[in-house]
């Protein structure tokens, strides 16, 4: 990699310090593959840690590392007769408590990521995880940049300096050229709007004389969430990992303003999925990434859908909530088609036909249910297809696929005999 000495730690080089860590590798080696000194690596793990508290499901919950050796009762004045050290309250009410720190916390790598026996442990855990550690380092860079950057007493010094020349008529640039001042020209300007000094804008010789121009301005569009995520990106990520299944990812609308379908596509056995949406919005596409890892499980689910190649549409603007879970854990890859360029997922297009014969084009979903759409799909799901040498999607899926997988999303195979692709599919009796 090219070095990045002095540049701050992105979430691409986050998430491949927590994959690193899962896999056991020592900080030298993670500094070395991101051009870091190991003791950065070291502090960004400490400062960012998050711990998690052991599981009373199965035991009590004791923390202390005197338990084995107490024979207090009564600490909490409950009058329970049993060993405090039996009892997870003991730990908050007891002057003696010492909480009992895993050796592997103390020392690299100060994590639990990659702990063999974390499962079985009833200690206190800590892990690092990318993208909590992210939204921290973002919040602190965020808040150390708000407010004046200055002392009580330089402001004072400042204010003694700038306050009675602007009083008397001088600009903020003659000022600036003149005097040896502690802040940019731009935060002049900004102290004084913000009263920090004596000085006030009617002070100024030009200042009130303009005001604000009143634009009517469309915010731009966010590109920042393509980076990392284009198309070209993608193709360079499959030459790296060849073997990697794709999925595309798409909507298919029905009636302006009504129910939409989250359509995903496995590009090597043709299977296609469709859940039911109340909007096309990125808060109904998260919550069926987060339904379906629900019910696969984390592990499951980003071995089912490592990579995931969609459009720009606004319901997958938030790529980042998509590729982890809410408690920071991977799960996928998010890449972006190129901006009107669609037929780079040119097989789920193509395979939207179908729907189309049972769902046309215009066609209200409203009064669909998602069992509804997973008849339908398992419908085309069971034709054969001539690209696939007459097999079909359901057929190779079951090879290709964990049998988990296709029994948790209620996938089953319809008789040839059977299949039917017309709207009346769906009409209710």
């Amino acid at each position: 990699m090219e070095n990045t000495n002095q540049k701050h730690l992105t979430l691409e080089d986050r998430n491949y310090i927590e994959q690193a860590l899962n896999h056991g590798m020592t900080f030298k080696e993670i500094a070395k593959f991101l051009s870091k000194d190991p003791t950065t690596i070291s502090k960004e793990i400490k400062k960012h840690r998050i711990r998690k508290e052991p599981n009373t499901f199965n035991g009590c919950g004791n923390i202390c590392k005197n338990k084995f050796s107490c024979r207090r009762k009564n600490v909490c004045g409950r009058n329970c007769n049993f060993l405090c050290f039996k009892c997870k309250r003991c730990n908050s009410y007891c002057s003696d408590f010492q909480e009992d720190i895993c050796l592997i916390l103390k020392q690299a790598p100060y994590v639990c990521n990659s702990c063999s026996s974390k499962s079985a442990c009833r200690l206190v855990k800590y892990y690092y995880r990318a993208l909590p550690s992210y939204h921290q380092y973002k919040h602190t860079l965020s808040t150390s940049r708000q407010g004046i950057n200055l002392s009580n007493e330089e402001l004072y010094e400042l204010d003694n300096i700038v306050s009675p020349l602007i009083k008397q008529g001088q600009t903020i640039s003659h000022i600036y050229q003149t005097q040896n001042l502690k802040c940019s020209k731009s935060s002049l300007y900004n102290y004084i709007d913000q009263n920090q000094l004596s000085a006030r804008n009617i002070d100024l010789p030009r200042r009130i004389r303009f005001s604000t121009r009143k634009v009517k301005r469309t915010p731009p569009k966010d590109t920042s969430i393509r980076k990392g995520r284009t198309y070209d990106d993608f193709e360079k990520y499959l030459l790296d990992n060849p073997d990697v299944p794709v999925v595309e990812m798409d909507t298919v609308e029905g009636k302006k303003g009504g129910k939409v379908l989250l359509t995903m596509l496995f590009k090597n056995s043709k299977l296609m999925l469709a859940f039911l949406l109340e909007d096309k919005t990125r808060n109904s596409v998260l919550k069926v990434f987060n339904w379906i890892e629900g019910i696969l499980g984390n592990d499951l689910f980003e071995k089912t859908f490592p990579v995931i190649l969609t459009d720009n549409g606004s319901e997958f603007s938030n790529p980042l909530s998509l590729e982890f879970n809410h408690d920071g854990i991977g799960r996928t890859r998010i890449f972006f088609c190129n901006p009107g360029a669609s037929y780079q997922k040119g097989a789920i297009e193509k395979n939207h036909e179908f729907i189309r014969y049972v769902i046309p084009k215009g066609t209200s979903m409203d009064n669909l249910t998602q069992q509804d759409i997973d008849l339908m799909i398992n419908h085309i799901n069971s034709l054969t297809r001539p690209s696939l040498n007459n097999a079909t999607p359901y057929e190779l899926a079951q090879i290709l696929l964990d049998n988990e997988v296709l029994k948790k999303l209620n996938l089953k195979k319809v008789p040839a005999n059977e299949i039917q692709l017309k709207p009346k599919l769906l009409k209710k009796n």
